[in-house]
């Protein structure tokens, strides 16, 4: 399903608004990375998406249905978030984490199914961790946590999945198996909005990319479009040269030092 934000404003009070207006459509299938520097509303603007943190204006559509209009339990029919720091319960195992993904689909007169079942096996296999189905997680190696995290999202089924700085403490081996299969949730038919701080990755990964300054969008594109050093600059206030990686030509960004002081 698409994911349409229209005008959207939101903050923690009074006047002090950390998004302002921001526009953002996003076609089914397609992975997003939001960029920009800390505090400049990232993290906010998914809260805002998955209904954790109610906007003071604007609307967020997927599949047209404004999400803040629906019931909770609907909502996360369509919308699942991995926050940064996900916090499992104690001694808990592989195949018990990736079930509470399917709670949004039980209910008083909806037990565990048959279909459920079938949801949790297919996103253990699709995450690559169906063999710790039986492991506890706090056992596990961070690149595997994440995969398993990465599993219970999928097995919500949300057509929307919001993931806040999935990369964050992994070591570069395990981010880009991570980011690899982001790319393939995505091309299961997903639409993927992604918070990441390395700039370069978010170049390579995403179909989309969305700077944010300030609470406001200040660039929108597919990547090789819209990083470039004045780009960088308004974000970050560094100088670097962004050059084509010989693969691929996705762009490469390499900081430029800055005159020493004497």
């Amino acid at each position: 399903m698409e994911l349409t934000v229209q005008g959207l404003t939101a903050g923690y009070g009074p006047g002090r608004p950390v998004l302002d207006g921001v526009d953002l459509a996003v076609p089914a299938g397609r992975v997003v990375a939001v960029v920009g520097p800390n505090g400049c509303g990232k993290s906010t603007l998914l809260r805002a998406v998955a209904r954790l943190h109610r906007p003071d204006a604007g609307r967020v559509l997927v599949g047209g249905e404004d999400v803040w209009r629906l019931r909770p339990r609907r909502a996360a029919h369509r919308v699942a978030l991995l926050p940064q720091s996900p916090q499992a319960p104690e001694a808990v195992t592989v195949a018990g984490l990736v079930r509470y993904g399917r709670h949004p689909h039980q209910g008083l007169f909806r037990q565990w199914s048959a279909e459920d079942e079938r949801r949790t096996a297919h996103a253990l296999r699709a995450t690559g961790v169906e063999a710790l189905a039986d492991r506890r997680l706090d056992r596990l190696s961070g690149g595997q946590r994440q995969r398993c995290w990465l599993a219970m999202v999928l097995a919500q089924d949300a057509p929307v999945v919001l993931l806040d700085e999935p990369t964050s403490a992994l070591d570069l081996g395990h981010a880009v198996e991570v980011l690899e299969l982001v790319r393939e949730v995505a091309s299961d038919g997903r639409t993927v909005v992604m918070v990441l701080h390395d700039l370069a990755a978010a170049a390579r990964y995403a179909d989309l990319l969305v700077a944010l300054r300030d609470g406001a969008v200040v660039a929108s594109g597919p990547p090789r479009e819209v990083v470039d050093p004045d780009l960088v600059r308004a974000l970050y206030d560094v100088d670097t040269d962004v050059l084509p990686a010989p693969a691929d030509g996705a762009p490469v960004i390499v900081p430029r030092p800055r005159p020493r002081t004497r």
